[in-house]
């Protein structure tokens, strides 16, 4: 069944986010936000988690939002290829800053999550990760401004 539903999935995402630039934005936040999370996998119920997890959980709900600019953006300009469509190129770029920001977000994470098991609470480094994923937050609501203005 679950073979089925991904096939179906991918038809709606050929449909509303197409095969070019839009669908590869999408995909790579996505992909940030799945790194994320196995970052999360096999941690102790602890301070460190809780934060992570919580910071996961708002990253998390910026998925839709990347969707609907990307499918927007798809809409107004197709792509099909590599090649950004120029009214969009601001909204293509704040949309890839947001995937990278996202990765950086996850590595950032990863080293919290060491950090919080070697050292503790204290040294864990949760401030960098929030700042990064404020940072993700501000890149995805200035795709949503390119895409309006």
């Amino acid at each position: 069944m679950a073979f089925f539903a991904a096939a179906r999935q991918g038809r709606k995402d050929d449909v509303e986010l197409g095969s070019g630039v839009w669908r590869r934005a999408h995909d790579r936040f996505r992909r940030g936000l799945d790194r994320y999370h196995q970052i999360l996998e096999g941690t102790e119920d602890d301070d460190v988690y809780s934060e992570l997890v919580e910071i996961a959980n708002e990253l998390g709900e910026m998925l839709p939002r990347v969707r609907s600019v990307c499918v927007e953006a798809q809409r107004r300009s197709p792509s099909s290829g590599l090649d950004i469509p120029g009214a969009m190129v601001q909204v293509h770029r704040a949309l890839s800053k947001a995937g990278n920001t996202l990765a950086t977000t996850a590595e950032a994470a990863a080293m919290t999550r060491l950090d919080g098991e070697r050292w503790g609470v204290a040294s864990a480094g949760l401030g960098n990760v929030r700042r990064r994923a404020e940072l993700v937050a501000e890149d995805v609501a200035e795709a949503e401004r390119q895409l309006q203005g």
